[in-house]
């Protein structure tokens, strides 16, 4: 989910002001992704709160109106303050306030490098549980099922498993602006590693690395980019050898089966 122009700056200074709270907790979150789902739902409410020719003190004031009392001062103050400004596209607000949720959600874990990390971790492999699920996938995408029920079904297989803000997220998935739960989780994680510092590094492995083969790549990668690089490590033996590594666009591809099929173009030319 990204955002352009206007939107993006709007997003930026949001994300500046979400960063002067003080220990935010998953509550402010909640709240935030409460106000998005709203705007979602409320397609007149969403024109006017992001329209050009309303006077922004006006559009402020209405929103502290309707939700004052109901969420938190932190998410009053950002909502009154993202609505005063512009936004390239109508849908683009209530996107960039589930950001803020998700970067909210993030910070509530704290500063410890093993809970961040723990956090990270168990985003990845709920995607993965997700995608590597067929039954559980339907479920979660079945749009005759409501998300209430999804997220009594999401709680039964997590709940007292992960941590309580990686349930929120995954839960979070199951309602916000994206295609499908996995699509969404992969993207919160992502935001979790940039909350950090961190960048996201997708490994893909014939073979299983050891821990001094992880570090060595973990320390290679961080050093190359210059911020902390966290792996997510995939065995997939159809590779036949070597690795892939991707990082945001960035991908390193030394594989087997990549340069075969490297091979294979250069005679078939």
């Amino acid at each position: 989910m990204s955002v352009r122009g206007a939107s993006a700056e709007a997003g930026a200074g949001l994300r500046d002001q979400l960063g002067q709270v003080k220990n935010p907790g998953t509550s402010l979150g909640q709240d935030l992704f409460g106000v998005a789902a709203v705007l979602r739902s409320e397609p007149a409410l969403r024109r006017l709160a992001t329209d050009v020719s309303t006077d922004s003190s006006a559009k402020s004031g209405l929103m502290r109106s309707i939700f004052e009392g109901k969420i938190e001062e932190a998410a009053l103050d950002l909502v009154a303050d993202a609505v005063s400004r512009r936004w390239t596209a109508t849908r683009d607000l209530a996107d960039t306030l589930e950001q803020l949720g998700v970067i909210a959600v993030v910070r509530s874990v704290g500063t410890k490098a093993a809970d961040t990390t723990r956090l990270s971790d168990e985003l990845f492999v709920i995607g993965q549980t997700i995608n590597d699920n067929p039954e559980l996938r339907t479920a979660l995408g079945d749009p005759a099922r409501s998300v209430e029920d999804k997220r009594t079904l999401l709680r039964s297989l997590l709940e007292g498993k992960v941590l309580p803000e990686a349930l929120a997220l995954a839960e979070q998935a199951l309602s916000g602006a994206y295609r499908t739960v996995g699509l969404a989780i992969a993207d919160y994680q992502k935001i979790a590693a940039s909350v950090h510092e961190e960048s996201v590094a997708k490994v893909r492995v014939a073979q299983g690395l050891s821990d001094a083969d992880r570090t060595r790549l973990q320390r290679a990668l961080s050093k190359q980019y210059g911020r902390e690089v966290h792996l997510n490590v995939t065995v997939d033996p159809a590779l036949l050898g070597g690795m892939r590594v991707e990082i945001g666009d960035d991908v390193i591809d030394g594989t087997v089966a990549a340069r075969i099929d490297e091979a294979r173009r250069k005679l078939a030319g």
